[in-house]
């Protein structure tokens, strides 16, 4: 088996409140939500672990937030549903903020790609402090995402790809269904 180096890797995404909407699907928020929502970023930008793990020719990056985060913001669900719902945001935008500004080919593609779970991944992720389920690249931490590092391609190269809605070619899907609004076959067509 081949060695594995670990190194943490320096980033600082910058908090873009156009984008947090578009994630959110939120159309404003009020001065307390946003003075919050920016207090958090801050916070868990500090909690943020970035690492890129080397072995042989693979290489990958990981990012993820501590258990501490996911604490908050199960905490926030059960205060409020709406709050609960934009920390869960923030925590997602935040990880994906921070591939982004490393493999900007990943905004391009609204995706960062899992790569195939090996033996030698698997314990990278664990070395690095990332443990993961023995199913296909799923880390035991819900804010976290790993990549291959550097940009290897999109949905073609996806371990997922099988089990997710834009690989499979329904890119027009909401990645968050709540009861009521769910799409009826003529709403797709077009038709009311």
């Amino acid at each position: 088996m081949q060695q594995t180096s670990i190194n943490d890797v320096e980033t600082r995404p910058f908090f873009e409140i156009e984008d947090f909407m578009n994630l959110s699907r939120e159309s404003r928020l009020d001065g307390p939500t946003l003075e919050k929502i920016a207090s958090l970023w801050e916070e868990w930008l500090e909690l943020l672990t970035v690492r890129q793990m080397k072995s042989g020719a693979d290489s990958w990056l990981a990012v993820w937030l501590p258990e501490s985060v996911e604490q908050t913001i199960d905490q926030a669900w059960e205060e409020s549903p709406a709050k609960g719902y934009l920390f869960n945001c923030l925590a997602q935008y935040l990880c994906m903020s921070a591939i982004q500004e490393l493999l900007p080919q990943v905004a391009d593609g609204g995706c960062a790609p899992s790569p195939v779970m090996n033996d030698t991944l698997h314990d990278a992720l664990a070395q690095a402090g990332l443990p993961c389920r023995d199913n296909p690249c799923v880390p035991e931490r819900r804010y976290a995402v790993v990549t291959n590092y550097p940009f290897r391609g999109g949905c073609e190269i996806c371990a997922l790809r099988e089990d997710c809605p834009k690989g499979k070619g329904m890119e027009d899907f909401a990645s968050v269904l709540l009861p009521g609004y769910e799409r009826r076959i003529d709403d797709r067509q077009g038709k009311a």
